[in-house]
């Protein structure tokens, strides 16, 4: 076998090996950059949403994970709070992927913990938005003057989505 055929056999296999060490260790928990790269995978287990996603709040620590219906099959990890109603989260003005897909199609799942429920995202665009921003802020830590880190706007200019069951 020649020389070039076996750097390009090996060159496919480091690449394949890339692809799925991304595919099952993404998303990363940081919002610049290669923290920013969606996973494919949600994992948990398919779960009959609760009557209320109030009590996940003190049960489940740390953001959920989300994954859209439709393709390309992205995983990213939101902050979150749940309501009795559903769970909101929010994400900065900024043309992100996310927002645009959940406003094109807002079918998706959330991860919680271990349960993973089918749901369906809608925007906020009401006076309820500012409503909805208060509490999530809240449950950051924040105020709706703050930024959630630095260089990002304060939370009052974010946008914000409800998730209901599907």
């Amino acid at each position: 076998m020649s020389k070039i055929r076996i750097a390009g056999i090996v060159t496919g296999v480091v690449f394949l090996g890339a692809v799925l060490i991304w595919a099952f260790t993404a998303p990363y928990l940081s919002n610049q950059g290669l923290g920013r790269l969606p996973g494919i995978y949600i994992g948990g287990t398919p779960t009959p949403a609760p009557e209320s996603f109030v009590p996940l709040n003190d049960t489940v620590q740390g953001p959920v994970m989300m994954k859209q219906a439709g393709f390309p099959p992205f995983v990213s990890y939101l902050l979150w709070v749940g309501t009795p109603d559903g769970v909101i989260t929010a994400t900065r003005p900024d043309g992100g992927r996310w927002a645009r897909r959940a406003r094109e199609n807002g079918d998706g799942w959330l991860r919680l913990g271990d349960a993973t429920y089918t749901m369906r995202a809608m925007e906020i665009t009401g006076p309820e938005r500012l409503e909805m921003m208060e509490l999530w802020a809240a449950e950051a830590g924040r105020s709706l003057d703050e930024p959630l880190y630095e260089g990002s706007e304060p939370l009052r200019e974010w946008e914000v989505f409800f998730w209901v069951p599907r």
